[in-house]
């Protein structure tokens, strides 16, 4: 499925308006990773010096929650997002400082200090502007550069993403197919199965599941790009009461029902026999976050859902996004 998106759309991918309308001049795409494969030729190969400063200049300073006035409304709060751990991580002092930094670095190289800031702490941003700031000018400018380019690539992600869940929601009918594993982003949105496998009038013939009917899908949004490696647990409640309290101690009312690990797309192997009819019951999905990234916040991370007697022919999707600082979900049909 080819997605089609503006310049509008693209600027709030990159502060460059040269780099926008030529995005938007290949549009659509047929992956996500088509979309970068093209963002970063024109963006090292097909725009002039002008329009990386542009986009330079599209970006608050690190610390900062204030975008600049022509920056767009969405990457304003792109912006506020990639941030969010170094605000989280930042004290009074450090953020003193940070700015002080900021304005050398300024002074010295005449735009603002880039950096793909997605998961990073105040402390590890500092750093890396410390040591940076003795580098040549025009070292420095091929850095920002690289940088500008991460942060691209990770709000294409994010724009795939949303459109595709948009499409998701909008077109019951349509079947979002798993694409090829090089198309890695844009499979967030993947495992949707037409709702047609649930049209009223033909509940008495549910087809025989081609899957498990739970499955799971990790993207690592910090690097923009599926996490392989991660292990992943499944497990049923089959406690004393009826289902588990929160806070008390119920570690032995878990029952393993499969374990697997992450593909290079991310995706969890069979936690569970395909089968028609799935036990309706309380399900606890488990990361093993910590051991992917030792240095992250979260030592493993649990999901815990119902699927109720009517649900028991549904396929139950929970994709992860993560960071080693944060993580989201939602339920995929």
């Amino acid at each position: 499925m080819e997605l089609s998106f503006d310049e509008n759309d693209f600027l709030s991918c990159c502060g460059s308006t040269q780099f926008a309308k030529l995005m938007a001049s290949f549009s659509p795409f047929s992956s996500h990773h088509h979309a970068v494969s093209i963002a970063r030729d024109i963006w090292f190969n097909n725009v002039h010096v002008n329009a990386w400063l542009q986009a330079f200049s599209a970006h608050p300073s690190i610390g900062q929650t204030r975008s600049p006035s022509h920056a767009s409304q969405t990457s304003a709060q792109w912006s506020k997002g990639e941030q969010s751990t170094a605000l989280a991580t930042a004290t009074g002092s450090s953020l003193q400082e940070l700015a002080e930094w900021n304005a050398r670095y300024m002074q010295k190289f005449g735009f603002v200090f880039l950096i793909c800031a997605s998961g990073r702490s105040t402390d590890e941003i500092l750093a890396e502007l410390k040591r940076r700031y003795t580098n040549r000018p025009i070292v420095e400018f091929e850095i920002a550069a690289e940088e500008q380019m991460k942060i691209t690539e990770l709000r294409l992600a994010k724009l795939f993403s949303s459109r595709e869940n948009i499409s998701s929601t909008t077109d019951k009918c349509s079947t979002i197919v798993a694409k090829k594993a090089e198309d890695r982003i844009s499979i967030i949105g993947g495992h949707v199965n037409a709702a047609s496998e649930n049209l009223s009038g033909k509940s008495t013939q549910n087809p025989s599941r081609t899957r498990p009917p739970i499955t799971t899908h990790v993207l690592d949004v910090s690097r923009g790009c599926p996490a392989s490696g991660i292990e992943v647990l499944l497990e049923v409640w089959k406690g004393n009461k009826a289902r588990p309290t929160f806070g008390a101690a119920d570690s032995g009312s878990w029952v393993v029902q499969g374990s697997s690990t992450t593909n290079l797309d991310g995706r969890s192997g069979q936690l569970l026999n395909i089968v028609d009819d799935v036990n309706p019951g309380i399900y606890r999905i488990s990361f093993n976050t910590g051991k992917y990234n030792p240095s992250g916040f979260f030592p493993y991370v649990s999901i815990v859902f119902e699927i109720l007697e009517s649900q028991k022919k549904e396929h139950f999707h929970v994709p992860l996004l993560f960071s080693p600082f944060s993580f989201s979900t939602y339920r995929g049909s």
